[in-house]
């Protein structure tokens, strides 16, 4: 298999389009320049990671730099978008990892080329955001993407939820560090704090969003920490009608089948956006 490429799915910065749960206190204009930062910034980060091909799937019109591809974003909901990038952007038999534009406090070193590697041995790779959702997920096998069409994003399950059905299909999920997306003000504001002071992001953040007392994130079911192994315990199968627990002491196990019984989760309407943070590829996806 050839080393793998890398998808950036995003909005374009336009005011009163983008980060719109950032107003108030930002004003439209101050959501879609701080937007702006956090693509820009995320945009080097990925240029300067391992992957062999980069390329950003856009809703909207936004220049890409050199040695990016542009696809459109094709679907209605987040989740069909999400697939189609998948669908749309894969050379065949190679691996693909697509991240979003709500995670700025990324870095190549940390993050990305990790994600990148752990792809040569593991069948997918899944990030975790704090709200739930998630903020990377990478495919050695693209086509298992189809899964997102029936998952609700921007919940508090997404997560949890993208998880167990990638682990439905028999697949050996690693799963990456766990990060924050950006979503409010008060997340703009931790996330700025994780960025280098001299960062587009940080700065935008510093001049653009007002001083706010910071909110308590809403709770969310956490997926198992990434410290864990590759093959985290799902919960109890007689609490939750799930699938069996998988050896915590296993490496990249793949869970037994499902029972008969249990149903696919129903998919959702979206707003726009890519973040799983332990919270949605916003879904944190452009949101």
């Amino acid at each position: 298999m050839n080393a793998a490429q890398i998808l950036l799915i995003a909005k374009a910065p336009v005011p009163g389009r983008v980060k719109t749960r950032l107003c108030p206190p930002c004003t439209p204009a101050q959501a879609a320049r701080i937007a702006a930062a956090a693509l820009a910034d995320t945009l080097e980060t990925a240029t300067g990671c391992t992957a062999t091909a980069r390329t950003l799937v856009l809703d909207g019109d936004h220049p890409a730099p050199p040695g990016w591809a542009t696809l459109p974003q094709r679907g209605g909901l987040l989740g069909d978008r999400l697939a189609n990038a998948f669908a749309d952007a894969r050379p065949a038999g190679t691996a693909v990892l697509l991240i979003g534009m709500d995670t700025p406090q990324l870095t190549a070193s940390t993050h990305l080329d990790p994600a990148l590697s752990r792809l040569t041995g593991s069948d997918a790779v899944l990030g975790p955001a704090e709200d739930g959702g998630w903020w990377a997920l990478g495919l050695r096998d693209p086509g298992h993407a189809e899964v997102l069409r029936r998952i609700a994003t921007s919940t508090a399950t997404t997560g949890w939820e993208t998880l167990t059905a990638l682990r439905r299909r028999g697949l050996r999920v690693h799963l990456l560090p766990r990060l924050r997306d950006v979503d409010t003000a008060a997340d703009a504001r931790t996330v700025a704090a994780l960025c280098p002071p001299d960062s587009r992001f940080a700065r935008a953040v510093a001049t653009d969003v007002p001083a706010i007392r910071d909110a308590a994130v809403s709770e969310a079911p956490a997926l198992p920490d990434a410290a864990a192994t590759d093959g985290p315990a799902l919960p109890d199968a007689a609490a939750t009608d799930g699938p069996a627990p998988l050896d915590p002491a296993a490496d990249d196990v793949p869970p037994p089948p499902d029972p008969p019984t249990r149903a696919e989760p129903a998919g959702g309407r979206t707003t726009a956006g890519t973040g799983l943070a332990a919270g949605t590829v916003s879904t944190v996806v452009g949101r």
